[in-house]
């Protein structure tokens, strides 16, 4: 059951990115969405857990295309709002809402918030569907929320992110500390070690 290329079942550049890099010394080849369809499709995720999500993506893209395909769904939980945004990170602002206005609305519910309270993780479930195989793994990292952006490395709720143990915001990190220590880099890191004698 060797695995020679698996599918990242997103249109997130950044993400796609990331996870390349992440699996740079290996020999898997990654294609994304808009390699293999023209307009690359907006596939539901009408899941309530990040499990649910990235596995509806992952079963979507290998039903119609039968190739490995990894779907991760990951998202910011702050413990002052009850886990918002949680699984609607991407969404928090409205359906189509950028990064930036995703920020803007979680600053304004966090305005009267002080340091102690803004308290928060990222979390990140992958799940890999093959034939006949399924793995799901998942990261996170605890850290909290800064009071203003800072940093244009990275993307989503990367400039606000403040991992414990540190002073600078996701998008401030360099890559490679990032990728260590972030909740994509150590879900990717069990997937490597779950999938290691097939790559």
């Amino acid at each position: 059951m060797a695995i020679d290329e698996i599918i990242i079942a997103t249109k997130n550049a950044g993400k796609v990115r990331e996870i390349r890099e992440m699996f740079a010394s290996h020999r898997l080849r990654f294609s994304s969405l808009g390699d293999h369809w023209e307009t690359a499709p907006d596939i539901a995720e009408t899941g309530s857990t990040f499990v649910e999500n990235a596995r509806m993506k992952a079963q979507w893209v290998f039903s119609r295309l039968g190739m490995w395909t990894m779907a991760d769904d990951s998202g910011l939980e702050v413990d002052a709002l009850g886990g918002e945004p949680g699984v609607r990170s991407a969404r928090y602002a409205g359906e189509d809402a950028s990064d930036a206005r995703n920020n803007e609305k979680l600053l304004g519910k966090l305005a009267d918030c002080p340091p102690a309270r803004r308290t928060a993780r990222f979390r990140c479930v992958i799940v890999l569907v093959g034939p006949g195989a399924e793995f799901v793994v998942e990261g996170a990292c605890n850290g909290s929320i800064a009071f203003a952006p800072r940093g244009s490395r990275g993307f989503g709720y990367d400039p606000l992110f403040v991992p414990d143990g540190y002073e600078l915001t996701f998008a401030e990190l360099d890559g490679a500390v990032k990728h260590t220590i972030s909740h994509r880099g150590r879900a990717i890191q069990s997937l490597r070690d779950a999938i290691h004698e097939y790559i």
